[in-house]
């Protein structure tokens, strides 16, 4: 008997070492991370020798893609993030892995990403794609990240939702006339005013940025579409003033600031109803919730279910780690310009689990359906072992509090048309008061009539929910 009970005693022990490890591993990486010794970051993922054997391989590439974004390894980003990309596409799902995730919880299946976050892949490709000099490359990016969205808008059709980006639109824009696509340009720069215009004050309380009609009236002028110059002009409340001076060229500054929300859970309380013909409902009065189930015909089973008064459900839910910078200024060759916001990384996590918060109900319930309607039949076999059932399927209901951690809280940027050469920079890194927290100096070339890119990332922020 000693044995019998021994043997599994040691095996969840050693279950238990190796949970330990990869967790230790996630925290040491997480705190190289977040301290911004990324050098470091990336010595740990590296060393993590059974990350593609685990259900967050997802996650292990994609961060490796991040931090070697950061380190300035673009070819070798990109070919974490394209892997990433082929990983993603790949729909099917284990079986296995689905029936586990119905009788204990979700964490049991292969991470998939969330939706925005895949998106994300094709905006740090684009961006590698950027600095090697390739911008039909990192033009295919930005229109494989359209496709994505236009799947996701058949998909879940509703106007109240996250299905067109303004920031893509505004970076392809920005593509096309860094290489002389002026025309292209100027549709894409519409494109993205109207989507600021019509869907981002509306979801996110993100107006469109200045920097970006400035761009719209410029890429209009050139084409020479006047009737549009006249129009935007109407529209924006101020007039295009021509500006282009001979042996300048322009600097494109992105700061991809902070870092993105983290995944918690939380947990609300359903009454069972039983119902005839097998239905049983879970219901919350105080949301105003109710969610049916047809567990079959078999007025046992049902009764059975029916006897449960009340139960917990957990779902996941984002915490927001709010930047330390607000904001930023771009101080160079006695000019200064303040760095706008263009996308709201936090606020785009938050809406999409908001549009699908009721169908990660549903799948909870049925999850919970399940584990109660098997504990009863098991335990009109064995009240022992039904006992036990009940026990663990409270422990294992838990949500899905996987999420990419690496990403950023949100991205601004700024134009500036500087004299061709090498040009000192010093970044100034706003506080909530508008005062300068930090300081960063910087150095990069301008050619005359060409477009350079810089893009910068701080990973300040503040602890979840602070």
């Amino acid at each position: 008997m000693i044995r019998k009970i021994t043997i599994p005693i040691i095996l969840f022990s050693f279950l238990l070492s190796g949970c330990r490890t990869y967790y230790q591993r996630q925290q040491e990486f997480n705190q190289y991370f977040r301290t911004g010794q990324i050098e470091q970051a990336a010595e740990v993922l590296a060393g993590d020798r059974r990350a593609d054997k685990r259900r967050t391989r997802l996650l292990h590439i994609m961060n490796m893609g991040v931090v070697h974004h950061m380190l300035g390894n673009y070819s070798q980003s990109n070919e974490f993030f394209e892997e990433a990309y082929i990983l993603s596409e790949d729909q099917l799902n284990n079986p296995l892995d689905q029936a586990l995730a119905l009788f204990s919880n979700p964490n049991m299946t292969e991470y998939r990403g969330e939706d925005f976050e895949l998106l994300m892949i094709h905006y740090y490709k684009a961006m590698n794609f950027i600095q090697l000099g390739n911008y039909e490359a990192a033009l295919v990016e930005c229109r494989r990240l359209n496709i994505r969205l236009n799947a996701l808008a058949d998909k879940f059709p509703s106007d109240n939702r996250y299905k067109r980006d303004a920031f893509i639109q505004n970076l392809m824009g920005i593509i096309y006339d860094a290489s002389g696509d002026f025309n292209n340009a100027f549709i894409a720069y519409r494109n993205a005013y109207n989507v600021y215009k019509e869907d981002y004050s509306i979801l996110f309380g993100l107006q469109a940025p200045m920097q970006l009609k400035k761009d719209l009236l410029r890429s209009a002028h050139r084409m020479g579409f006047r009737d549009q110059v006249e129009f935007y002009e109407r529209e924006f409340g101020f007039s295009y003033e021509h500006n282009e001076k001979p042996g300048h060229g322009d600097l494109l500054f992105f700061l991809q600031n902070g870092l993105g929300p983290v995944k918690d859970e939380w947990s609300i309380n359903f009454t069972v109803v039983r119902g005839s013909g097998g239905r049983v409902d879970f219901v919350n009065e105080q949301l105003g919730l109710s969610f049916p189930f047809y567990l079959g015909s078999s007025g046992q089973s049902s009764g059975d279910l029916g006897d449960l008064r009340i139960v917990r459900v957990a779902f996941p839910k984002y915490v927001e780690r709010a930047p330390v910078f607000t904001g930023a200024r771009l101080r160079v060759q006695g000019q200064q310009t303040q760095l706008e916001k263009a996308q709201d990384i936090n606020a785009i996590a938050f809406k999409s689990l908001e549009d699908r918060m009721l169908r990660e109900m549903g799948s909870a319930l049925l999850r919970l359906a399940l584990k109660q309607a098997t504990e009863q039949v098991v335990r009109r076999e064995n009240q022992n072992i039904g006992a036990v059932l009940g026990i663990l399927g409270a422990v294992t209901e838990k949500a899905d509090t996987r999420n990419w951690q690496t990403l950023p809280h949100s991205i601004h940027y700024t134009r500036l048309s500087l004299p061709a050469g090498t040009h000192n920079l010093t970044l100034e890194l706003l506080l909530p008061n508008n005062n300068t927290g930090r300081s960063v100096n910087l150095q990069t070339s301008v050619s005359a009539g060409r477009t350079s890119f810089m893009n910068f990332q701080v990973v300040d922020s503040k602890l979840p929910g602070r």
